[in-house]
């Protein structure tokens, strides 16, 4: 495909996009809810078919040699799919939030004066790797009432065809128009430029992936842009803690997952607590082959440690996404320090405190200026689904529109209404 039928082709998708946006704003939460639950009926039916479709994605990654965290970002497993089937069925069964009226007030000149949530319109989504996105977009789309054009990434293509192809069956199978969730089917880059540059077909662009994918579309988006650039998330042990409860937890936080970016890539440390806790975490973390990035101090009281993979910390390492089995770890000498170091240092997406202390659990929600600060829980939580919103479109680290995982409400904008009967200004 040529640049000129590249422009021609992605205009088409925007234009075909703006159309069905209409139709999907006015559509009643039933029907949005036959087609999300459709399309969970057919990630289960169709399971072996999606399958075979991936393995021909994951064999074309291993042999043009791809980095194996992101070959695992690539991998629709049977636990995935469910997942996806599990946020479809989820978000039918939340409440349909288009049209709500929040904050209506009575005016001394008789008018009343609130606000609606309606659609954003149309969104594009660009991603990488995980072909489950596209789940997670299409349904989201389709409850929050919106279009949505998405463009995955060329490793994932056969996966997010097959994909595709099912969300639009389902729009089709519940009356809705299957141009409201569609898949950029070729892999030219040029149609990426064309999509985040079309103010006229495309109300907000979502990119998903790492920080060179995300920083580029930033650069070059002509539309506003939800985003987070990358994931280096914290968990600090206080002084007061339960150490078992933090050993669980850290260990949950930094080797459940190494890809995602909710993972921990630093870790904290009250002085108080370190001369018990860290020979304890390093354990686990030398026998899960896990590199430390270490203070001076941390050095002093890992180094026992038999098999532990121990390297000085330089200061990169504390601003530093890993994506692997890789943890920074430094010790402070308090709730203070561990949030100083914290608002310097983050990426401002997920922080943890694991404290016994109320006081400095509420000082640490108060002033760590994260998306998603937490208190005793691992970071892994931080995730649409796990906070209850069926799916996630993306997580956004900035600090206007959304905030966090971007759920339904995240594609969603207020509008003024005003009811009167017959009253004029004066």
């Amino acid at each position: 495909m040529n640049a000129l039928n590249v422009t021609e082709y992605v205009q088409t998708l925007g234009l075909q996009a703006k159309v069905a946006s209409a139709l999907m704003a006015s559509a009643s939460a039933a029907i949005k809810n036959v087609a999300l639950r459709s399309l969970a009926s057919q990630l289960r039916a169709q399971a072996p078919q999606l399958k075979e479709a991936n393995s021909l994605d994951l064999a074309r990654a291993r042999a043009a040699g791809l980095a194996e965290p992101m070959v695992d970002r690539l991998k629709l497993t049977d636990q995935v799919l469910e997942t996806c089937a599990q946020g479809c069925e989820q978000l039918a069964a939340m409440p349909d939030v288009i049209g709500e009226i929040v904050g209506m007030n009575q005016q001394p000149s008789g008018i009343r004066v609130g606000r609606m949530r309606v659609p954003i319109g149309v969104f594009g989504m660009i991603y990488e790797s995980r072909p489950n996105v596209t789940i997670e977009a299409a349904s989201l789309a389709i409850k929050s009432g919106n279009a949505a054009i998405l463009r995955g990434g060329s490793e994932a293509i056969e996966s997010n065809r097959a994909l595709a192809l099912l969300v639009q069956q389902a729009l089709q199978a519940a009356g809705l128009p299957q141009d409201a969730v569609q898949l950029v089917q070729t892999t030219d880059r040029e149609a990426v430029g064309q999509l985040i540059a079309m103010p006229a077909f495309v109300d907000v662009i979502i990119p998903r992936g790492g920080k060179g994918l995300i920083e580029r579309i930033s650069a070059g988006a002509k539309v506003p842009v939800i985003k987070h650039l990358d994931g280096n998330c914290h968990s600090y042990v206080d002084d007061p803690c339960d150490l078992d409860m933090a050993l669980r937890v850290v260990d949950n936080a930094k080797t459940q997952k190494y890809s995602p970016c909710n993972a921990s890539e630093s870790l904290l440390v009250a002085r108080a607590v370190a001369p018990e806790f860290l020979p304890r975490i390093g354990a686990v973390f030398a026998k899960k082959q896990v590199e430390m990035r270490v203070c001076a101090e941390s050095m002093a009281l890992l180094a026992p440690i038999s098999g532990a993979k121990l390297v000085p910390a330089t200061e990169q390492d504390w601003a530093e996404e890993y994506l692997a089995p890789v943890i920074s770890i430094k010790v402070v000498a308090g709730v203070d320090e561990a949030i100083a170091h914290i608002n310097r240092y983050s990426s401002h997406h997920t922080d943890a405190i694991l404290t016994r202390d109320h006081l400095h659990a509420q000082q640490f929600l108060r002033e760590v200026d994260s998306a998603s600060v937490m208190v005793n829980a691992s970071t892994r939580f931080a995730d649409g689904f796990e906070y209850g919103l069926g799916a996630e479109i993306g997580i956004s680290t900035d600090k206007f529109h959304a905030r966090g995982p971007v759920g339904i409400e995240g594609l969603t904008s207020l509008k003024w209404v005003v009811l009167g009967q017959g009253e004029v200004r004066g």
